[in-house]
């Protein structure tokens, strides 16, 4: 019989599970009016009573459960918004080191071209391969970003490039290029390198060494 794992977003970080570090980041966060998280169907309950339940979220409005892809997720999460939603902010559950800066930032972009995302310029040389492995190109990497999260969209901008995606059985990596396929812009706007995703264990190791130094610094 197989060991039960604990899936990422509930792993302890500092003793609080990642996405309770996440939302509170949302939840304290002046402009963010209400926070819809997605969650696959099995981890209601988990959800439930080790992140929602012991942190008293104040704008955390419901569960809203997941799909089979983090697309089909997303797209189960813009309907049941508020119909005068403006914009929306999409996140990754496990970036618990998103700033009021980022989330401020990336909205003011977003108000100005319906689209914008949080990115970081990309330290290492790209190389483009075959599908033998043979270096076929190599991109200038000054204008390579790796892109994060929060993603900000008016909602009926990104409501409609998910059903345009939907309509073309389109599954793309992640909510911006959904609304480059509609052929409009997106903005990228300074996120940090410190904004990590945590999906490995190596990335739980950098996460505890960067909450320790934010720890320091804010005392």
């Amino acid at each position: 019989m197989g060991r039960h794992r604990t899936k990422k977003p509930y792993l302890e970080l500092f003793d609080k599970p990642i996405l309770a570090h996440t939302l509170g980041a949302f939840d304290q966060n002046s402009v963010v009016d209400t926070i819809f998280v997605i969650v696959d169907g099995p981890d209601f309950d988990t959800c439930r009573s080790a992140v929602i339940e012991p942190y008293n979220f104040q704008k955390v409005a419901s569960l809203v459960p997941g799909g089979v892809t983090r697309q089909d997720s997303v797209f189960n999460g813009l309907k049941v918004l508020p119909d005068d939603t403006d914009f929306v902010v999409v996140h990754d559950g496990v970036r618990p080191f998103v700033t009021d800066e980022m989330i401020f930032t990336c909205i003011e972009a977003a108000s100005d071209w319906g689209a914008a995302v949080v990115a970081v310029p990309v330290k290492d040389t790209i190389k483009v391969a075959d599908s033998d492995g043979f270096v076929v190109d190599t991109p200038d990497r000054s204008q390579l970003w790796t892109i994060q999260t929060p993603q900000v969209f008016r909602k009926n901008l990104l409501l409609e490039a998910h059903r345009y995606a939907r309509r073309k059985q389109m599954q793309l990596t992640d909510d911006a290029a959904l609304v480059e396929q509609l052929g409009l812009k997106v903005k990228c706007v300074m996120g940090s390198y410190s904004n990590l995703k945590i999906t490995t264990p190596e990335d739980l190791v950098v996460a505890e060494a960067l909450m320790r130094k934010t720890e320091k610094i804010q005392a």
